[in-house]
Formats: structure tokens, C-alpha cells, sequence
């Protein structure tokens, strides 16, 4: 790709977004920023990729942590930042690239390059995925879905300005059951060309 395309996408666990995020990158011939963010942030910073795996996407508690003229004591805090700046600095080296998760559509908020999606779906449809992916039963699939969205929003709803999954944080916001993931991408894919 000549122009820089950013795209971000956070989700919903279930809703397939990190298939969709696989299949844009290697139809739009980007890098995806997913385990290899982690590698890279733990080469840069010196962390274990086990530490970054175990706080990654994690929010921080107030209580468990302190901050004094700018530095934290909490590991997540401080992974979470260190992927932050290296999201930042990639964008303004002018690399296109996809990332799912790590509050990017925020972080990167003042990129131009930058789409930023949402990616929702139903509950019936994101359990049936829970259950054939993990081999869980309903019941585990749908406690295991609730955890992780709850997890996930706690994340974000401490870096980012705006709350998880509100329409008004994202250019675009699809539930994936609607096209199915493949049409999901398709209408991605459109969208992205659409603008370049």
C-alpha cells in the first residue's frame, strides 16, 4: 500500500474480531500488531514476554498501585504504556498496520491514517464460537464470554476517553453475525479502499 492505513479493532470475545483482523491484514498485505507487539515491547523494554503475556490488556487497580511524578508501580500500567509508545511511534513513522485491541482507536486517536472499528455480535453467535474454539459447554462458554468482555472493558474504560464498545469512540461499529466474519471483511476491505 503507497498511503498509510491504520486500522484499529477492538471486540467484543466471541465476535471473531481477531479472525477479521487476520484476514484484512493479509488481504491489505499489512503487518498485524498482536504477539508480536508483545515481542517487540519485551525486546525493547527488557520485560519477559510471560510478564507482558500475564498483564497484558489488564487494567490497574488505584488501590494496588502508585504513581509518583509520572511513574507507576503497576506492571500493567506500565506494559500497557510501553505497547502504547510503540503503536505511536510506528504510526508516526508512517507504517501502515492493523492491531487488535490496546485502546489503539485512543492512542492513536490524532492519526489520520487511523480507522478505528468496533466489532460486536450476537450472543447466541459469539457462545456458538466460544463453544467450538475453547470446546466448552454452553454454560462455560457463556460465563467465559462475560468474564473476558468485562476484563476488557475495565482495560479500556481506564486509558480511553470513551467507554468500550460506545458507537461514538469508533468510525465504525458492525455486529458480525449480520455478514457473517468473511463478509465482515469484505465490507472492511471496501470501506479502506474506499478511503485511500
Amino acid at each position: 500500500m503507497e498511503k498509510q492505513v491504520i486500522i484499529s479493532i477492538g471486540r467484543e470475545f466471541g465476535s471473531g474480531g481477531h479472525y477479521i483482523a487476520e484476514q484484512l491484514a493479509e488481504r491489505l498485505g499489512i503487518p498485524l500488531l498482536d504477539k508480536n507487539l508483545i515481542q517487540r515491547v519485551a525486546e525493547d523494554k527488557g520485560y519477559s514476554e510471560e510478564a507482558i503475556r500475564q498483564f497484558d490488556e489488564r487494567g490497574t487497580s488505584i488501590l494496588l498501585s502508585r504513581s509518583i511524578n509520572g511513574y507507576t508501580s503497576s506492571a500493567s500500567e506500565n506494559i500497557a504504556q510501553a505497547q502504547f509508545e510503540v503503536l505511536r511511534n510506528d504510526a508516526k513513522e508512517g507504517k501502515s498496520f492493523i492491531v487488535v485491541g490496546r485502546c489503539a482507536e485512543d492512542v492513536l486517536a490524532d492519526c489520520p491514517a487511523l480507522i478505528s472499528i468496533f466489532i460486536r455480535s450476537n450472543t447466541e453467535a459469539k457462545q456458538a464460537r466460544i463453544m467450538e474454539k475453547y470446546e466448552l459447554s454452553a454454560e462455560k462458554a457463556l460465563s467465559l464470554m462475560k468474564k473476558m468482555d468485562r476484563e476488557r472493558k475495565f482495560y479500556h474504560n481506564y486509558y480511553c476517553h470513551h467507554k468500550w464498545g460506545d458507537s461514538r469512540g469508533y468510525d465504525l461499529t458492525i455486529n458480525s453475525a449480520l455478514l457473517g466474519l468473511d463478509g465482515t471483511v469484505d465490507l472492511i476491505e471496501k470501506i479502506v479502499a474506499a478511503r485511500s
